[in-house]
This record gives C-alpha cells, sequence and structure tokens, in this order.
C-alpha cells in the first residue's frame, strides 16, 4: 500500500471513531460531565502511553505554552462536557448536526483575531446553515429537551471553533497526540472535582464502556488523524472530517434505532453542506494566498 492510500486509510479509520463517540452519550449511563472527566481521564493515560511508546516528546518546549495547554484543556473540557449534553437532550443524530455548525462559526470568529472580513459567499452559507438549524428546532422554547439540545450542540461548536483558532496561532509547533495528551489531562482535572457519581460507584458496564471510549473512540483516532497528515493535505483532512455527522446518524440508527424524520434529513443535509463548502472555500483561499 503506498503512503498516500495508507494515510487516507488512516483519516477515514479515524473519523469513522470520531463519529462512533457520538453513541457514547446514550450508551453510557452517567451525566456528560461524569462522561467527559472519566473519558479524558483514560485518553490522557492512553495517549502518554503513546508518545512514551513512540519516542515522542511530552514535555512542552517553552514554559509559556503551558499556559497556552491549559486554557486549551479548559476550552475542550467545556466543549466535550456540551457536546455529549447536547446529544444526550436532542439525540445522536440532531445533537451531531447542531454541533456541526463550527466551520461555519470558525469563519465568522477568525476575523476578531486576523482582523479579516468574511466573504459573502460565508454570509450565504451561513445563512443556508441558519436556515437547516431552524428545520431541526421543534419549538423556539428552551423548555423542549430537543431546542435546547440543539443549542447546547451550537455552544459546543462555538468551543470547538474557538480551541481550533487558539491551536492554529498558539500551539501549532505540537503533534497532535502530544497536543491531546495536554487537553485531556487539563479537561479531566479541572472538572473531577464536579463529578456527580465516584468511580467506585461507576458499574461494570459502563467502566468498560468508559475505557472503550478513552482509549479506542478518543486516544486511537487523534494518532491516526495526526499520522493521516504525513500524505495527506489539511483540505482533505477538513473535507472528509466532515462525513462524522453521516457516519454518527447511521451508527445512532444502526445500534440506537433512532429515527431520522424528513425534516431532519433536509436540516441535516443543509448545515452539512455548508459545512463542506465552508471547509471547502476556506482550503481553496489559503492555497490562493501562498501562489
Amino acid at each position: 500500500m503506498s503512503p498516500e492510500k495508507q494515510s487516507l486509510t488512516f483519516l477515514h479509520s479515524a473519523v469513522l471513531l470520531f463519529g462512533g463517540t457520538a453513541l457514547f452519550a446514550k450508551l453510557i449511563g452517567l451525566n456528560a460531565l461524569d462522561i467527559t472527566v472519566y473519558r479524558t481521564a483514560v485518553a490522557a493515560i492512553a495517549l502518554c502511553a503513546f508518545l512514551l511508546f513512540t519516542r515522542q516528546a511530552i514535555l512542552l518546549k517553552q514554559t509559556k505554552d503551558y499556559g497556552v495547554a491549559l486554557l486549551l484543556g479548559m476550552v475542550v473540557g467545556l466543549h466535550w462536557v456540551t457536546y455529549f449534553a447536547g446529544m444526550q437532550m436532542a439525540g445522536i443524530t440532531i445533537g451531531i448536526i447542531a454541533f456541526f455548525t463550527y466551520p461555519v462559526m470558525t469563519v465568522f470568529m477568525e476575523p476578531l483575531f486576523s482582523k479579516r472580513l468574511p466573504h459573502m459567499q460565508d454570509v450565504f452559507i451561513a445563512m443556508m446553515v441558519l436556515l437547516g438549524i431552524y428545520l431541526l428546532v421543534p419549538e423556539a422554547n428552551l423548555g423542549n429537551q430537543v431546542t435546547l439540545g440543539i443549542v447546547t450542540g451550537m455552544f459546543s461548536g462555538f468551543l470547538f471553533a474557538l480551541r481550533n483558532i487558539l491551536h492554529k496561532r498558539f500551539f501549532m509547533g505540537y503533534s497532535g497526540p502530544q497536543t491531546m495528551l495536554y487537553q485531556t489531562l487539563v479537561a479531566s482535572i479541572m472538572l473531577c472535582a464536579f463529578v456527580e457519581v465516584p468511580l467506585n460507584l461507576v458499574s461494570q458496564h459502563d467502566l468498560y464502556l468508559l475505557l472503550l471510549v478513552g482509549v479506542v473512540f478518543t486516544a486511537t483516532p487523534h494518532a491516526l488523524f495526526a499520522a493521516s497528515l504525513a500524505h495527506l493535505s489539511a483540505k482533505t483532512a477538513g473535507l472528509i472530517s466532515c462525513l462524522q455527522p453521516l457516519y454518527a446518524s447511521f451508527f445512532a440508527f444502526l445500534l440506537l434505532h433512532e429515527k431520522i424524520t424528513l425534516t431532519t434529513l433536509i436540516g441535516g443535509s443543509l448545515v452539512i453542506s455548508g459545512a463542506f463548502f465552508e471547509t471547502y472555500l476556506v482550503n481553496k483561499q489559503a492555497k490562493a494566498a501562498k501562489l
């Protein structure tokens, strides 16, 4: 197998596993915060073992980078709590669609750092995504669990977009596994004081699932995703990542028997299409800027 095909296999495997992560919001009998704490703790241990086994650096290059790692860990910790909470309230399919508004959010957040205004095509895509979200919302009332789940999922997308922007500007000098080691470690430590169910009271079934989501569905896909970038462009990685909601919805339908209505299908198609086109345009503009 050529290096390019191997990298493509790594990338699709990573995105498939990322899509499967959403299932654990329903499979594990804990609240979103508890799932996040235990998941990140397991992932941090697995990532540390991976870095030691592959003889990659663990310590950061500069003292100031630890402050950035702390900030990134706090943001990603809150992102994961809201990510799982949104799916527990709205369901896997609608929850992950709401989360995937983040590529469009990124375009409108980046000017705060780069002082570069969005293009008209970005505004059009944003309107398309908002229409998709409008179709998903059952009623304009936060007392409705699905509506609250959509808002929570979108807030999770906002936090994820913020994490990506901060990482791009201040933490690009580190590998994916090394970056995620610090983020999972900080997230777990930051949130552990708020755990509702202590580890000794977690059922054996949930413990197995937490080990599974921490090692197989968190540490492994991040390592695969980082490895795939050795022979693939960021554009390819970004576009293929847009398949994540498709994988998550398929798993939810197959394993959890979640029904997908016509309205959800139309609204979801608008949101995911917006994410796909925005990712494509951003990469196209970045390529043009280098010429």
